[in-house]
């Protein structure tokens, strides 16, 4: 037994040792061989199946942003040097077919023989390589292409180019969400990439497996495109003329714009200027006029031109100044809102009961509190005014008083109650924090109170502001500022509508009401600031504001308007800001006005809100010439405001200024309110012919000839107060809140 059982041993290492010998040979003859063979059938048969990124589309179904499939195509080394005679003629169908030079590909052999995965060109459409996949299938062309393959993937593309460009926001190369919409909602707009596999069963048969992928969700928003291009072509119109006007700039530092409906929060438009291309993020041409920023991101005073872009290419500065032109002005900015807060103060203080609302106060055109003696812009005095009257003639000295009657402890509960300071929370990736940017109950002496009643001293964001306007002039109720109305599956199908979202009543409805009729003479008052801010045909409410920069007495203003339509009945809010205009002379808010006056001519015909009033000859011709359908009868003569608002929408900009309030460039004396026998003294000024403001002929100063404001230098806060906390008071913010 033992002998057979040696026999048997004997044998069966006999057999290992010549199939050990026998897969020597075979490795060293043919091992090269099968290595290919394997390694091609891992490249081919395992493979990552890419998802469709969601779109982004607007209220009424336009695509904003959408995905298309691309096919890289691919130079497999190994697989086409192993039939050498694939070789020439399949370089020249990729010659003729795919427009790649022949020779990148014979360099490639050469060098690199083992590779079996090099990108030869990206992202080539389907009609692109349609011809090279036709010679593949061909009976007789096809069994001579060899080593060429289409690695498919999918390129984000804005149909629109530039429009909403800061809201929306773009992908990265990978795909993934970055600023506005696509970083907000990168979760909802990804899907789940699939994966295919190639394996050989127990027959030596290649089967696969495919896990199909999982398409991203698209977003319908509230953004009508066809407003939004209203807005971006005024803004940029503002921008063509004023560019390099007084200095070799944009028209603005930055130009901003959000229409917002009233009663339910939702953004019908939101853009600022400069703009840049969705579609092409990196054009440095974007970047000249735009103030430069270092390496930290910090403004350094100057502003970008052709010559010092050329010294930033390559450097950590030129990607800097690109995140500057990428943010959202709108909700990551911050700035002081100026005289566009009056009617917070004014809200506060009737509705905690600390006035009526009926008082009346003297403006002698300053008023010292403490240590200050605090100017208002009108420099002259208005004389007796009521709450009402100071926020038709943007009074500070009404404001200071009754901010006093207010007191600093009710004040600043409003000031949380119309959330400055908070986040709004809307949909979109960037809004600042600005907690630092107000004050506390510690921190607000007497002159903080005083210089904040007018918009001085605290810093705000855009979105932050209408946000709060609104629940002012609706009755009260704050809502949720929201960019996206419904998510939708890839098959259409809807995952989750977003309804409005009331978050706490800030007001009552009679000083909503209050709020409002004096909000209303702004625009339709005699001595209203925002005159020039009403559209022909119709009658709007608001308010104007112009917030001085620090340091104090740079002659560098923040001006804006904030106002709704129509004034009976607020549907959209509108807000204009203005961040200092390229001209001579900063302080004056027409240049806000005007741009929500041409903005509202188109806005509100198209959302079908019916005019109002009598349109002038003039007023008329404006919109026969916009192709605008006049919604009401006109009658034949106009009065003298309707003459001065369609003259004053055109203005003067002789010298790069405006002219006077109504765009005559006339002074027009007259007295005050009736029973106010106070002199408004500015109107008999004479009018300096090339900026149209009125002279004082004791200082030379020059002041608006309808409300007697400063327009050169007369500050308006004191000199050296900053904003909460030592903020600048003025300019940006990183998403920290901290100023730039």
């Amino acid at each position: 037994m033992q002998k057979k059982l040696a026999v048997l041993f004997v044998l069966v290492l006999l057999a290992f040792v010549g199939l050990s010998a026998r897969l020597v040979v075979i490795n060293k003859e043919n091992g090269e061989k099968y290595k290919k063979q394997v390694l091609s059938q891992q490249e081919y048969d395992s493979k990552t199946i890419p998802f469709r990124r969601g779109d982004i589309l607007d209220s009424k179904g336009t695509k904003l942003a959408v995905s298309e499939k691309v096919y890289n195509v691919i130079l497999d080394a190994k697989i086409m040097l192993d039939d050498e005679k694939a070789v020439e003629p399949t370089i020249a169908a990729v010659q003729s077919e795919l427009g790649i030079d022949g020779s990148v590909i014979r360099e490639r052999l050469a060098s690199h023989p083992e590779s079996s995965y090099y990108v030869l060109k990206k992202q080539m459409t389907y009609e692109e390589i349609s011809g090279f996949k036709a010679l593949e299938v061909d009976k007789e062309q096809g069994t001579n292409i060899k080593g060429i393959w289409f690695e498919e993937e999918y390129k984000r593309k804005y149909p629109n180019n530039t429009l909403a460009s800061d809201a929306i926001g773009f992908t990265t190369s990978d795909n993934q969400g970055l600023y506005g919409l696509e970083q907000y909602y990168n979760d909802v707009l990804s899907g789940t990439p699939g994966r295919e596999y190639g394996y050989l069963n127990g027959d030596a048969a290649l089967e696969r497996t495919t896990i199909a992928a999982v398409d991203g969700n698209s977003i319908v928003t509230t953004i009508d495109a066809n407003i939004q291009s209203i807005v971006e072509k005024y803004l940029k119109e503002f921008d063509d003329q004023y560019k390099n006007n007084h200095l070799e700039r944009n028209g603005s530092n930055n130009t901003g714009c959000i229409i917002m409906d009233v009663n339910t929060g939702e953004i019908l438009a939101m853009a600022s200027y400069p703009v840049f291309d969705l579609n092409n993020t990196k054009n440095s041409e974007d970047l000249i006029g735009m103030p430069m920023v270092d390496e930290l991101g910090n403004k350094t005073g100057e502003y970008i031109t052709a010559e010092n872009l050329a010294a930033m290419e390559g450097t950590e500065q030129l990607d800097q100044n690109f995140n500057a032109l990428w943010r959202n002005f709108c909700i990551n900015d911050t700035y002081e809102p100026g005289s566009v807060a009056k009617p917070f103060t004014v809200a506060a203080g009737i509705d905690s009961g600390s006035i009526t609302g009926n008082e009346t106060y003297t403006c002698n055109g300053f008023l010292e509190v403490g240590d200050y003696k605090i100017k208002c812009h009108n420099i002259y005095g208005d004389g007796p005014l009521t709450v009402a009257q100071g926020v038709e003639r943007s009074c500070n000295v009404v404001m200071m008083y009754v901010n006093m009657a207010t007191g600093k402890d009710t004040y600043i509960d409003y000031q949380h109650i119309f959330n400055f300071g908070l986040k709004t929370n809307i949909d979109l990736a960037g809004e600042s924090r600005t907690a630092s940017l107000v004050y506390d109950k510690n921190s607000l002496g007497p002159t903080e109170l005083a210089t904040n009643s007018f918009g001085q001293g605290f810093n705000v964001t855009m979105i932050q502001m209408i946000a709060g306007f609104c629940s002012l002039i609706n009755g009260g109720n704050y809502y949720e500022p929201h960019m996206v109305s419904k998510i939708v599956s890839p098959s259409g199908a809807t995952v989750q509508n977003i309804e409005p979202r009331i978050l706490k009543q800030t007001v009552s409805e009679s000083t909503s009401e209050i709020i409002k009729e004096d909000c209303n003479l702004v625009v339709s008052g005699e001595n209203g600031t925002g005159k020039t801010a009403r559209p022909a045909g119709y009658m709007i409410g608001g308010k104007t504001g112009t917030a001085e920069t620090l340091p104090r007495g740079n002659n560098e203003y923040v001006v804006s308007f904030m106002g709704y339509a129509p004034a009976n009945d607020p549907q959209i809010a509108i807000y204009v800001v203005v961040d200092r205009p390229n001209v001579t002379y900063q302080d004056d808010a027409k240049y806000a006005t005007r741009i929500v006056r041409k903005i509202l001519t188109e806005v509100l015909p198209y959302k079908g809100i019916f005019m109002t009033e009598e349109l002038s000859d003039d007023e008329r011709a404006e919109l026969e010439a916009l192709q605008i359908e006049i919604t009401t009868p006109v009658a034949p003569e106009t009065t003298d405001e309707d003459s001065q608002t369609a003259d004053g929408a055109q203005g003067d900009a002789s010298g790069g200024t405006s002219g006077a309030e109504d765009g005559t460039g006339k002074a027009q004396a007259q007295n005050g309110e009736e029973g106010n026998d106070y002199t408004e003294v500015w109107k008999t000024f004479p009018i300096d012919p090339q900026t149209g403001y009125a002279i004082d002929p004791e200082t030379g100063e020059l002041v608006d000839p309808e409300t007697g404001h400063s327009v050169t230098g007369e500050n308006s806060t004191p000199a050296g107060r900053t904003g909460a906390n030592g903020t600048s008071g003025s300019g940006s913010s990183q998403d920290d809140g901290n100023p730039f």
